[in-house]
Order: structure tokens, then sequence, then C-alpha cells
């Protein structure tokens, strides 16, 4: 029975959709209390948190549905999730949407990298054709079914071939029946505002820190017309500086800095501490 999925009722709507990244399921949580409307599984983030290495291909089909469905667990809204090259030919891709299906996902990206694909901001990344990319999408949309998972086409042609190559790819990839189409490697304001002129129908836009696009706000990206904007490394990046902060205090001074570290009872707020305990109560534990 196909599922309702909120994220494909805001599309509809014409709503604006907010999608900080969460590496892990505790993160999403966080996202989730601040109000957002979704939230993004990175899968740098998955790779740096599962494995402690960079985002080079590493994480296998099965690793990256088992991460969203702990993520999908531990949040009511929607999860979009990075579903890496697919994993494979159109065998594999059918049997990754059908895994991210099964595990409750509201939208996953499929892209155009050779494998093993790498980061978007990396340089040296390697494209298949654009009709082998394709045909990865319309593989995606058949297994897919009745079911209503968001499909999103993903280029990282910008990079290395420019942006004519990325307008193109995106427009190949909406053909090929996607929800949204999703170019990657942004760095420039300058960049974004070409895609959002010249990329038709609904997009998506990821914004990473430390770039001259990062200093657009919300209400810019919104105006400018894109469907979804997702910030896949801010809660990752401050997350990684709070914790070595934490660290470097605690062998410089021999005891913990505090700070602005959570306490025990805010933690215990984020877990949902209260919840839980007051089901067990109910059940005689």
């Amino acid at each position: 029975m196909t599922r309702e999925n909120p994220l494909r009722a805001r599309l509809e709507q014409g709503l604006f959709t907010v999608a900080p990244g969460a590496a892990d399921a505790l993160t999403a949580r966080i996202v989730q209390a601040h109000g957002f409307d979704a939230v993004y599984m990175t899968g740098l983030g998955a790779t740096a948190m599962r494995l402690g290495k960079p985002d080079l291909g590493l994480m296998t089909q099965t690793e990256m549905a088992d991460h969203a469905r702990a993520m999908v667990r531990a949040v009511d809204i929607p999860v979009i999730a990075d579903a890496d090259t697919g994993y494979g030919g159109a065998l594999n891709v059918a049997r990754t949407v059908r895994e991210y299906l099964q595990g409750g996902v509201a939208a996953m990206h499929i892209e155009d990298q050779v494998s093993p694909k790498r980061c978007g901001q990396l340089s040296g990344i390697r494209l298949v054709p654009a009709e082998e990319a394709a045909a990865r999408l319309s593989a995606a949309v058949e297994a897919r079914g009745s079911e209503d998972i968001v499909l999103i086409g993903r280029t990282d042609a910008l990079p290395g071939q420019g942006m004519d190559e990325a307008v193109r790819r995106a427009a190949r990839y909406r053909d090929a029946g996607v929800d949204l189409v999703f170019v990657d490697g942004v760095k420039t304001r300058a960049e974004v505002e070409q895609i959002a002129a010249r990329v038709e129908g609904p997009k998506v836009l990821s914004l990473v820190d430390g770039t001259d696009a990062a200093e657009l706000t919300v209400d810019e990206v919104r105006e400018m017309g894109f469907s979804v904007v997702m910030y896949a490394v801010t809660g990752l990046f401050a997350a990684a500086r709070a914790t070595a902060d934490a660290m470097a205090r605690l062998k410089s001074d021999g005891r913990p800095g505090g700070g602005a570290a959570l306490s025990y009872a805010g933690f215990c707020d984020v877990v949902d501490l209260q919840a839980h305990q007051a089901f067990a109560h109910r059940h005689g534990e």
C-alpha cells in the first residue's frame, strides 16, 4: 500500500523545504526539535560518522540504507537520503529504491558519477555518460511503481565540465521522470543564480558552509525558485568543532570545560528520555 509522503505534499502545494543535514539519528532529532521541514541524510556525514573516513564511495548500499532507516525511525519529519550512484546497474538501482522505500525514506537522490564516487565538493570527479545516468534514473522511476518516494536526479558535472553541461544533464534527468533535479558542487552565488535561471522545473540546492554560495539566506534561495535547500554539513562541522574543543579543554585542564555543552538533563530532552520512561512505567517496568 502506498504511504502518504508529506514531502511530496509540500512539493505539490508549492511549499519551500529547508532540510539541514544530519550525520546520524541523534543529529536528525536535533534538526526536528528546531522545527525544520525535513532532514537530509548526507552521505559525507554518514561515512564520517560510521567509518570515520572521507566521502570516497566507501559506504555500501546496505550500510547507507540501514543508516537511513535508523534516521527515519528517530524522527517524524521527512528524511531525504543520499543514494550515491544507485550502487550498480539497473537491477542494483531498483533494489536500492526498494530498500529505501522499505526504510521509510521520503526522498532519495541518485547521481551521475562513476563508481566509486566522491564528494561533490572534491576535484577529480568522473562522470558516466548522460545516457547511462538517465537510464539509472528511469530504472529508479520504474522500480518505484505506485509508491510515493520522491526521486531526485543529481548531476556532478558543474565542477569539472561546467555550467552548460550541468544544465544539459539536469534537463536530461528531468525528462527521465524524476521529481526534482539537483546540480551539486555549487560554490558561488553566481552559480546558484545561473542554476535558478537556466534549470527548469522543481530543483534542489545544496549549500556547503564556507563557500560564497552559503552566504545566501534561506529567503533568497526561496525567491530564486528552488523547491528544496539542503545544508549538508552545517551540523556535522559544528559538532566536530565542538567535540574537538571539548577534548582540547579536557586534555589541557584535566577536567571537562562545560561552557556551551548540553547538560545531562538537556541531552535527555534531545533523546526524549521522559517519554520512553513513561512508556516503560505504563507497562510495569
